[in-house]
């Protein structure tokens, strides 16, 4: 069932499908919506009850309100609350937690603030790394080109670098799908996000906490996440399920979704 609900007092747009034993919560990324995990819920839904949400400042969903100083930042843990509230809403008292990406650092931040909830963690391409400086710099020009009023432009240029490039021919219709779909984004809802990831902490310690086994899908062709990091993933979480997908960039589950499931119902049972 699809709907609205209030969650970390913001309203926020949800999908739900209600049967299955065990939950599994997936959260889209940056510039995407639920919509882009559709393929793969369906496949998901049939062993599992599949909630998806809006993240917040993305699709259908507010941002947050505005604090004391008068800013609206989609902070992780703002997120997580929001998270955390959606499952309350749904009277789903633990679940699996699935994050791609952005989804991933807002999945961290809900296993840090609330591990009582979450059975398991898997991360879709992404990881628990603060910005280098690189990238900070690059979310200062993107939140430049938003306030300037180019946000579909920036998609534009953006979403077709999350897929190898081996498979951008067969990747053609779900892009310009989820481009357009950017459209039902409020720009400052997106920018909000991106504040919120340049202040998020680093989160080592929550992705190498036993208690919360993890997992984490990785491509070999990503383009957000370089082999070096990946690398270092390896070493520092030997405890954490790591599996690289040849062929693959920075959406595993569109790119290799049998594979990809396959992996998922393995690790979750």
């Amino acid at each position: 069932m699809e709907r609205f609900v209030t969650a970390g007092g913001v309203t926020v747009h949800i999908l739900d499908s209600e049967k299955g034993e065990k939950c599994i919560i997936l959260l889209h990324g940056y510039l995407e919506t639920m919509y882009i995990w559709s393929e793969f819920a369906d496949l998901l839904s049939r062993e599992y009850r599949v909630i998806l949400i809006d993240i917040p400042g993305h699709g259908l969903t507010d941002y947050a309100p505005a604090d004391a100083s008068g800013n609206r930042i989609n902070t992780m843990d703002f997120c997580a609350t929001v998270v955390k509230d959606v499952l309350d809403k749904c009277s789903v008292s633990k679940a699996v937690i699935g994050g791609h990406s952005l989804g991933g650092y807002i999945a961290l931040a809900c296993c840090r603030l609330y591990p009582e909830r979450f059975e398991k963690l898997i991360l879709f391409n992404s990881h628990p790394y603060e910005d280098p400086e690189e990238k900070a710099n690059d979310r200062k020009r993107e939140i430049d080109v938003i306030e300037s009023g180019k946000l579909q432009v920036l998609a534009a240029m953006s979403i077709p670098k999350m897929y190898c490039r081996a498979n951008l021919r067969e990747m053609d219709e779900k892009i310009r799908e989820t481009i357009e779909l950017c459209e039902t984004h409020d720009p400052m809802g997106i920018v909000a996000s991106i504040k919120g990831m340049q202040l998020r902490p680093d989160a080592t310690l929550t992705l190498s906490d036993p208690s919360i086994p993890a997992m984490v899908i990785v491509g070999d062709d990503d383009s957000f996440m370089p082999a070096a990091m990946i690398e270092a993933m390896r070493g520092s979480f030997p405890k954490v399920r790591l599996e690289e997908l040849a062929q693959c960039g920075h959406n595993c589950f569109i790119e290799h979704p049998a594979k990809v499931l396959n992996s998922v119902i393995s690790f979750v049972g």
